[in-house]
């Protein structure tokens, strides 16, 4: 149990050193499949202030295992995600900057260049916004389940990052380095796709075509 909540506090430590998850913004989360449990940060601390055993553990209906604190305010979400999406082995939650700004303005990210197929295959939506019903009876499981419907008719393997409107990005991978690894991508995409629509407002998306034969390249193992 203590190696699955280290794996989890190291995660959230890069999260920070990457700039992805300044202050308390943001959390990563992975998950047992054998075990069927989870493990994330305890809610509004910094990374920095807590040790391995201070995450939290709970099974896929959010009861406690293991853990101290109350877990991160996030975690609604995050088990949503993991029982909609069973090969989702992670999933990291920032606010990084560029990624965040196209949420906010509730803009999807399109697939301007290769660059951008190199994880994402195709446009990186956005939720719709989440209905005051909806906050009412439960703000965080209504973020799980807008992304659900985001991804509605696509991949979860081949698009691994949804913007929640007004909020800010969940991206997943199979364990934490590869959800690590593909914010940290779409935090790049994001600033460059801002920059591109600044030098050239009228720069689209890529063709189908290019966008199969692209992505295929990159992901073709």
């Amino acid at each position: 149990m203590l190696a699955f909540k280290e794996k989890v506090y190291k995660a959230s430590l890069e999260l920070i050193k990457n700039q992805s998850a300044l202050h308390s913004w943001g959390n990563i989360s992975a998950i047992d499949r054998k075990l069927g449990i989870m493990a994330i940060k305890p809610h509004r601390t910094n990374i920095k202030d807590l040790r391995p055993g201070d995450m939290v553990v709970l099974d896929l209906k959010g009861n406690l295992i293991d853990g101290r604190r109350t877990p991160s305010f996030d975690v609604s979400t995050h088990l949503v995600l993991y029982n909609s999406f069973p090969k989702i082995g992670a999933i990291a939650h920032t606010h990084s900057k560029w990624a965040s700004c196209w949420a906010q303005a509730g803009k999807t990210i399109p697939p301007l260049g290769i660059t951008h197929l190199d994880k994402f295959y195709g446009e990186i939506p956005c939720t719709r916004d989440i209905t005051d019903a909806e906050a009412e009876k439960s703000y965080e499981e209504a973020t799980g389940k807008v992304i659900v419907e985001a991804l509605r008719g696509l991949d979860p393997a081949k698009t691994p990052a949804v913007l929640v409107y007004r909020h800010g990005p969940f991206v997943w991978g199979d364990d934490v380095d590869s959800a690590l690894n593909n914010a940290s991508i779409l935090e790049e995409i994001a600033q460059m796709a801002y920059l591109t629509l600044q030098i050239n407002p009228q720069s689209s998306a890529m063709k189908q075509c290019r966008i199969d034969i692209h992505h295929d390249r990159y992901t073709r193992k």
